[in-house]
This record gives structure tokens, C-alpha cells and sequence, in this order.
């Protein structure tokens, strides 16, 4: 099966070819992939290197936090892509976004305030989880709307931080 996925702004044809091997945009990876403990922590081994990466589905996106950066991440089949486009849908860049925890964790701090212009790609708030911080950032231009959280403060996975307009 092939999937077209979309990580930011970039997209990738990924087509699983086994268990063990998969295809990025032509290019063949011997993978190795498993949830560490039935949580949402994985072991990913990728032609002999080892990656440590969290992946949480919010809504229709995938949040994947792999060496302490967060990436939105979507996938579609390519049946599902062709009946969207015949359909005239595409991905919305205005409405609210609702900013939600990837993990459970501890805010550390929230460099924005209500109200403020944010540019994609800027800092929204500081995770800490696993004794790693995390930046969370916005995966679009607008403005800082509601901020549901304070800093310090404990959240759990999927808890809505901030939104962003």
C-alpha cells in the first residue's frame, strides 16, 4: 500500500513493502519498529541507526516528537487522496487551532501571550516530559487566541494548551 504523508510542509510517497523494508520517495530503508512497553514511546531502527521517538494521533494528525523537535504529521492512502481531490477538500489554514499536549508532562514556560501574532514555526510553549523539553510550536500564522494553561503546571496527553487563530 502506498501513502502519500505530509510532515509540515514537505510530502513523501511511502509505500510499505514488508515488515522489514519501506520505501520513501523511491528509496529503500530496512526498518525496525515497536512500541517500547505498549506505550506510545518507539524504537526505531532505520538502517542500523536507533531512534527513540513519541507518537500520539490527535484528531486526524499524527504528532511524532523525535530528538525533542514535534512534527504534525498526515497520512492518507492514495484512494483516500483521490476522492479528496475529486471532492475539492483540502487542509484548512484558518479557523482555530487547538495547540494539545503530545505527552503528559509539565509546562516549563509559555513565551507567548493572548492576543500575540505568531508566525509558523514560533515557539508556543516549552514541554517537559521525560526529562527532555520539548518546543511546541505553531503550524501556522495567526494569533495567540485562549492559553489554558499556566507554567508549571502538570497536563496530560491530549489536555488543549493554548489555541491559535
Amino acid at each position: 500500500m502506498k501513502y502519500i504523508t505530509t510532515v509540515g510542509d514537505k510530502q513523501f510517497l511511502v509505500e510499505i513493502i514488508d515488515d522489514r523494508h519501506v520505501s520513501v520517495d523511491g528509496k529503500v530503508y530496512e526498518v525496525d519498529f515497536e512500541s517500547v512497553s505498549g506505550q506510545p514511546v518507539y524504537s526505531l531502527i532505520v538502517d542500523g541507526k536507533s531512534h527513540e521517538s513519541y507518537v500520539a494521533q490527535v484528531d486526524d494528525i499524527w504528532q511524532v516528537l523525535l530528538r525533542g523537535r514535534l512534527y504534525p504529521v498526515s497520512v492518507e492512502d492514495e484512494r483516500e487522496r483521490r476522492l479528496r481531490a475529486a471532492a475539492g477538500g483540502g487542509v484548512a489554514e484558518t479557523g482555530e487551532f487547538h495547540l494539545k499536549a503530545p505527552m503528559p508532562g509539565l509546562v516549563v514556560t509559555i513565551p507567548v501571550e493572548e492576543g500575540q501574532e505568531v508566525k509558523k514555526g514560533q515557539v508556543l510553549l516549552i514541554l517537559e516530559s521525560m526529562k527532555m523539553q520539548n518546543e511546541l510550536k505553531s503550524p501556522r500564522d495567526g494569533k495567540v487566541n485562549r492559553i489554558k494553561v499556566r507554567a508549571g503546571e502538570s497536563v496530560e496527553q491530549r489536555q488543549t494548551l493554548l489555541s491559535v487563530m
